[in-house]
């Protein structure tokens, strides 16, 4: 209780210091405990522990400056209240200042204060927020009286005038609001009983305004009659959040046309958004605005009201003359009346819900614009009226967050987060929060309607707890809600009435179109959908486009169809497990997936893999179905080559041992490509003798699975097992005639002679590759053959040319979208960057290369990225960051050599990086043992360069040692080795071994003789 009481005193203070002595005594009194500060202490832990546990970062809500504690605390429902009756009372639009100060009494749930009102440091606060309330009541009911609410008001002020029963103006509100009820008698009655109370109680008589208000009730002036009001329209409830664009759009072609139809599917907020146009039109038509809602008419005579006999009550207008009319010549002699009685009339109809009643609804309208030419019409429909002189407005769902954006700028989580804050007071947007906000979003489809329910079960749920939830929305999205039509009460009604509107040929495409996640082409539609009854030439297309119409089905100019979310789960719903819909479309994909496969390799590559890409719901999901084992084996296969050039590695290797996983699916070629993406993701164990194993199983033929596996073991470095691979694939590529296989292994041959020092081999086989796959207009291609020929050049000191070569590889990269092999250019540009001395830019690059490799959870390029990085660090000389990123990379790097069994190719760079490192900080033991580690390691890859590495680092640990002669030598045999290979350590490369040879000549004098 006293956390609680602590809780209130800070609010009371409204962000002003509070000196622990006051709260103190406000929260002890007299009876204090022995340490007043140590106990408020403890106190003020526990409301920071019960305030973080409320929401993340509400402990540091409470602070403690030299002046005492305050709560930060800016949402705050009092001052939330006060902001809200400002901007009501400076509002001139009395349905704008309704619907303030509504939102303003809303957020009373008691009284202010609660069980502190009575307390001394609460009291005047407490009094004050209360004759605030009050004072909002009576300001809130005298503009509905102006609005015309009477008969409600009546109602909601009985309660509140017992509990207050001697504050005039609240008197006065309720008395004239049951006068104009048509209860004159309480009225008057209520007056006598408010007279008296004041004579007994206080001596006192009902002050001018009242008495007044009593003389004009008993002479029934008219000016209490309550004037016919200018509108129906409600007040909101709630504030339109999202729509201020689309509000000024449909205003201005009000201003232009004279029938505005808004369409869209249900749920996307057309009725919200005609009425704030029709709120700001009222002054434009000085026979008001009309709100007619048709949700429950029908369009002939019956038990249901007719369209006509709907609007014409809403306008007051009698058909005098139709009683005893026959059926069906009533509503047509009443259209007549209504066309009369509006003609010469400047005035606004809104016609809302029209989907089921179009043709009635269009009958209608026409007649009442062709005889009434002021007359404005603005209609709410899932399909329009299909009028002369109509004008369309779509109203799309709220705008989603954009990944890598703010969330909070996305007008659908703007709404979802006011609509669940009102419904749990404290929650907010913050970082825990966002992510599971953007997803119900995202799932939502940025539905308003949606939205809203989904934030009403925030307060039980929590946000986590909704979007968890989100696969059964038809069970979460209910909320049953007063004011709310029943069909939107939950989800499913709201789809419900939707469906009930669609004819039968409609409701069968419309279930098929759901088996299609990422909606579809006509192709795919007339292949998947057709069948009961429909040609696929012309019955599908015919009957897409009427959905279209309707807004059940979402169009991208007719080349493609989609399918909200929250349709496509009602009718999945609907569809039945062993539905044949689903063995065509998977059939259908799987046929795509292997008319693409051969366009991967050559000049339509990036039109292939477009097309893939917006597929790849579809294929996914055709993926998760296939039980049969041969068609689920033709997909994967179809496939591999297109989740090779995305990067998608993972998702590659658990398709197809999926695959592999069903009985009967026996492939060695397929299972030879699901061992390679194993090794390209370091994930299994016993990895290289799965891979030997199943090239051992492969057809002769299967060059390219061949390759692959040679391609996968380069990936870490293992030269040796990749060169046997790559000459078997080469060969047979040639034999077969296999342009594009050729490349392929020429280009892994020159990263395999790189690994091994023969940089001679690297060149002609890089060149080659280069050439064949220009002439075939392979992208890919091009850029795995500059990639070897930008390092080769790299390493001999060719900087122009290295640089030339990536940043045309970088561009390829990111036109095809082929972001690991984009990260990979950036991190080569970086390294060049550090080499040629640009460190800034250096850092800058790998940084950008290494968010590259994450996001596409690449832990190969993002090493790669990370190692720059270090060097980046160790060149300015910050040893302390180097050094982290360098371990970081040994530890990822040993676990790969205990997985695999062999060292990785990067391993010996990292150990001379370190050992270097441990020699400039005086460590010469540790960097001696590195460079020994790295010196074993290069020997067992066989790489000269790497060697070379080792025992020039072995020369620095010598002369810090002091054995200059020793340090010589090795430096001479490091430079020998190096020039064997016809790679001389370039000038950039020369710093720790500049900086070694300077302390060797210094110390031997003319005696030394290093390079």
């Amino acid at each position: 209780m006293k956390v609680r009481a602590l809780l209130a005193d800070l609010l009371v203070h409204e962000g002003r210091p509070v000196s622990a002595d006051r709260l103190a005594e406000d929260l002890w009194g007299d009876d204090p405990p022995g340490n007043p500060v140590n106990t408020l202490q403890t106190k003020v832990s526990q409301l920071r522990r019960a305030l973080e546990q409320g929401e993340p970062g509400g402990r540091e809500l409470v602070v403690f400056h030299a002046r005492g504690y305050v709560l930060r605390a800016a949402d705050v429902d009092a001052a939330r209240f006060v902001a809200l009756l400002e901007r009501a009372r400076a509002a001139t639009d009395p349905r704008a200042k309704a619907g303030l100060l509504g939102d303003a009494l809303a957020l009373w749930r008691g009284p202010a204060y609660a069980d502190f009102g009575d307390e001394e440091f609460a009291r005047a606060a407490a009094t004050r927020l209360e004759e605030q309330r009050l004072t909002a009541m009576e300001e809130w009911a005298e503009v509905r009286l102006e609005l015309g609410e009477h008969s409600l008001v009546t109602d909601e002020l009985g309660e509140l005038v017992a509990a207050h029963p001697l504050r005039e103006r609240l008197r006065a509100a309720h008395l004239h609001a049951l006068y104009r009820s048509g209860r004159q008698a309480e009225a008057l009655a209520g007056y006598d009983e408010l007279r008296h109370r004041l004579a007994d109680e206080l001596g006192l008589d009902p002050g001018p305004e009242l008495a007044a208000l009593h003389q004009a009730m008993l002479r029934q002036d008219p000016s209490l009659a309550p004037a016919r009001p200018r509108t129906n329209l409600p007040v909101p409830l709630t504030g339109l959040i999202g729509r201020e664009q689309a509000v000024a759009e449909v205003g201005a072609l009000l201003g232009s046309a004279r029938l505005v139809t808004l369409t869209g599917p249900g749920g996307v907020g057309k009725t919200r958004l005609a009425l704030a146009v029709a709120g700001l039109a009222i002054d434009a038509f000085p026979d008001g605005v009309w709100l007619v809602e048709l949700s429950g008419t029908s369009g002939t005579s019956g038990e249901r009201a007719t369209v006509a006999e709907v609007v014409a009550a809403e306008l007051d207008v009698r058909d005098d003359t139709a009683t005893g009319s026959r059926p069906g010549v009533r509503p047509a002699g009443l259209a007549r009346r209504l066309a009369d009685a509006l003609r010469g009339r400047r005035l606004l109809l809104v016609l809302d819900n029209c989907e089921h009643v179009v043709e009635p609804v269009a009958e209608l309208v026409d007649l009442l614009l062709r005889a009434a030419p002021d007359l404005r019409v603005l209609t709410t429909s899932q399909e329009p009226l299909a009028l002369a002189g109509e004008t369309l407005y779509v109203v799309p769902p709220l705008g989603l967050p954009v990944p890598g954006a703010d969330p909070a700028q996305a007008a659908s989580v703007q709404l979802f987060v006011a609509r669940a804050a009102a419904g749990a007071p404290g929650f907010v947007l913050d970082e825990v929060s966002a992510p599971s906000v953007a997803a119900i979003c995202r799932r939502l489809d940025g539905l308003p309607l949606a939205l809203e329910l989904a934030a009403a079960r925030v307060r039980a749920l929590g946000v986590r707890g909704v979007a968890d939830r989100l696969d059964d929305r038809f069970h979460l999205l209910t909320v049953s809600g007063r004011g709310r039509p029943a069909r939107q009460q939950t989800l499913r009604a709201m789809i419900d009435w939707s469906w009930e509107q669609l004819t039968e040929q409609q409701r069968l495409i419309l279930l098929r179109l759901a088996v299609h996640p990422g909606g579809c082409t006509l192709e795919a539609a007339e292949v998947v959908c057709a069948g009961s009854g429909l040609d696929p030439a012309a019955d599908v297309a015919d009957v897409l486009d009427q959905l279209v119409a309707r807004s059940m089905v979402e169009s991208s100019g007719g080349i493609r169809y989609r399918l909200l979310e929250s349709i496509a789960a009602y009718c999945l719903e609907r569809l039945a497990d062993g539905d044949p819909v689903f063995q065509r479309r998977d059939l259908y994909y799987t046929e795509l997936a292997e008319r693409a496969r051969p366009h991967l390799h050559g000049h339509a590559q990036r039109e292939w893999l477009e097309r893939l890409d917006i597929e790849a719901p579809n294929l996914r999901a055709t993926l998760e179905h296939i039980t049969d084992p041969t068609l689920a084996l033709r997909l994967a296969d179809a496939l591999a080559w297109y989740w090779y050039l995305r990067g998608r590695h993972r998702e590659a290797r658990a398709s197809i041992a999926a695959a592999l996983a069903l009985p009967g699916a026996e492939c060695s070629r397929t299972a030879a490509w699901e061992t390679g993406f194993a090794m390209l993701t370091g994930d299994g164990t016993d990895l290289l003798l799965r891979s030997r194993a199943a090239a051992q199983t492969l057809d002769a033929r299967d060059a390219r699975s061949r390759w692959f596996l040679a391609l996968a073991h380069l990936s870490f470095g293992d030269a040796a097992t990749a060169e046997g691979l790559l000459t078997e694939a080469l060969a047979g590529f040639r034999a077969a005639g296999d342009r594009w296989g050729e490349a392929a292994a020429l280009a892994g041959r020159a990263k395999q002679a790189m690994f091994q020092g023969d940089h001679a081999l690297a060149e002609r086989s890089g060149t080659q590759s280069l050439t064949i796959f220009g002439d075939l207009g392979d992208g890919w291609g091009l850029l795995q053959a500059s990639d070897m020929l930008g390092y080769l050049a790299e390493i001999t000191g060719d900087y122009e040319r290295a640089a030339r070569l990536h940043r045309e590889g970088l561009r390829i990269a990111e036109d095809l979208r082929l972001w690991t092999d984009a990260s990979y250019r950036l991190s080569s540009l970086g390294r060049l960057a550090l080499l040629t001395g640009h460190l800034d830019v250096s850092r800058e690059l790998h940084e950008r290369g290494m968010r590259r490799a994450a996001e596409q959870s690449d832990n190969f390029a993002e090493e790669f990225a990370r190692v720059g990085l270090g060097l980046v660090a160790r060149r300015a000389g910050d040893l302390d960051t180097a050094e982290r990123l360098f371990q970081q990379s040994l530890a990822w790097n040993r676990r790969l050599e205990a997985d695999y069994g062999v060292p990785f190719y990067g391993m010996t760079l990292l150990l001379a990086e370190l050992g270097f490192i441990a020699e400039q900080r005086g460590d010469p033991a540790t960097a001696r043992s590195l460079h020994l580690e790295g010196l074993a390691t290069a020997r067992e890859a066989g790489d000269p360069r790497a060697i070379a590495l080792a025992q020039e680092g072995l020369a620095g640990v010598a002369a810090a040692e002091g054995a200059y002669e020793e340090a010589a030598a090795l430096l001479e045999e490091a430079a020998a080795l190096r020039a064997s290979v016809g790679a001389p350590l370039p000038a950039a490369e020369r710093g720790d071994v500049d900086r070694i040879a300077a302390a060797v000549r210094k110390a031997l004098g003319g005696k030394a003789s290093v390079r």
